[in-house]
């Protein structure tokens, strides 16, 4: 069975977590380890997930990441050692064959939901295409940014939720947007850490990831999300990137926990 056919067909639901950016090696194998260990006790299908580089950062002295190719043979050795498919942003046009030399996803950051040529290059690559809607996009604009990947050939498409600008530093979901994704025909997924972001007035973003286990059991109950998006970290408070709104791994457990609890509830 394919990558995207496992995920579309997963129950209760995938998990696409990690760090935000790729840090130390120690930081990234121990995350994988334990994320690896854990989606397969719970039997969670996972797919892992850090970026070589954050483009867009709050401050120009923010910690962007180790670049593509440091990053890539990172991403690599995680892939191949613990037998995961792994994940990153691509952000320019030239970046996208490279990383589909590694990555099973190539993800759309949500700053760049809205570029065509972005979008149709990383579907002509053939990997899944992860388009996560920008916060300044109503859930029905993800049709056509879907639609660019779509009229390549290539339908292995996910449209990921990550909140709305709600006036200038904070950020809404509105759960209806599940339910209007869903109608496009792929997969759903929630991004549930970059929905509790307070983007940043200053130099740095901030958060509230003690909402997390609130809105990641409100979201799954609605039916409708088919993956869920989560930034973990062994210490967050030590991460590079988005430090504010990571959850620590030790957190894991009884979150997917509760959601998967909250899913077969609802007969899902």
């Amino acid at each position: 069975m394919s990558l995207y056919n496992s995920l579309t067909s997963a129950s209760p639901f995938f998990l696409l977590a990690g760090p935000c950016v790729i840090e130390s090696e120690s930081v990234m194998l121990k995350s994988a380890e334990f994320l690896v260990r854990l989606c397969e006790k719970l039997e969670l299908p996972l797919v892992f997930k850090s970026s070589f580089k954050k483009a867009n950062r709050s401050s120009g002295n923010s910690y962007s990441g180790p670049g593509m190719d440091d990053g890539l043979k990172l991403l690599q050795r995680i892939s191949r050692d613990f037998q995961v498919p792994v994940l990153s942003d691509v952000h320019e046009v030239c970046e996208i064959p490279a990383v589909a030399e590694v990555c099973e996803i190539l993800q759309i950051p949500a700053f760049l939901s809205r570029q065509t040529d972005l979008i149709r290059a990383a579907a002509q690559s053939g990997k899944i295409v992860n388009i996560k809607k920008g916060q300044f996009m109503a859930p029905e604009d993800m049709a056509p940014a879907a639609a660019k990947a779509a009229e390549t050939g290539n339908s292995k498409i996910l449209l990921t939720e990550r909140g709305t600008s709600f006036g200038y530093h904070n950020l809404v979901v509105d759960f209806r947007g599940f339910g209007i994704m869903q109608s496009m025909g792929y997969p759903v997924v929630y991004d549930l850490t970059h929905s509790l972001q307070r983007p940043s007035s200053g130099v740095s973003t901030g958060g509230n990831p003690e909402f997390a286990p609130l809105m990641a059991k409100a979201a799954m109950a609605t039916g409708m999300v088919r993956g869920m998006f989560i930034e973990c970290h062994p210490e967050p408070d030590k991460a590079l990137s988005d430090a504010a709104t990571m959850l620590p791994l030790d957190s894991m457990e009884a979150l997917l926990k509760a959601c998967i609890n909250i899913c077969q509830a609802g007969g899902k």
